[in-house]
């Protein structure tokens, strides 16, 4: 739920870039790459020029205001059956009881020799 509520007020922005009729980027936040085939503006070599590249920005708004509705606002059929389905599900999560372990301060005897080893048993 949470996600959801983020997801729907987040504001972004498509950039794309177009050389011509075109589509040669897009990009969501940042900037869309140019095609190359941008014109550099020098006013004192050459007369401006229109460049036959163009960017598009499309901003997609998020909400802004969110409805926070409290419980006692809820009717009695919702109140109800947000009590119900809240009550099971909660007692999914109850604990494990504590289990105790006998051989918890049992500390094993020093091992002298290996057997195995004296023996010449191995597991394969």
């Amino acid at each position: 739920m949470a996600f959801f509520v983020l997801l729907s007020t987040v504001s972004f922005t498509i950039g794309k870039h177009f050389c011509g009729d075109e589509l040669i980027d897009v990009s969501v936040f940042v900037q869309a790459d140019h095609c190359g085939m941008a014109m550099e503006s020098d006013k004192n070599l050459v007369p401006e020029k229109k460049s036959c590249c163009n960017d598009e920005f499309e901003v997609v708004k998020g909400q802004d205001k969110l409805k926070i509705t409290k419980y006692d606002d809820l009717q009695f059929d919702q109140q109800f059956f947000l009590s119900s389905f809240a009550y099971p599900y909660n007692k999914l999560f109850e604990g494990v009881p504590l289990q105790i372990i006998p051989h918890k301060n049992y500390s094993p005897p020093n091992l002298i020799a290996d057997i195995q080893v004296l023996d010449q048993v191995f597991l394969i």
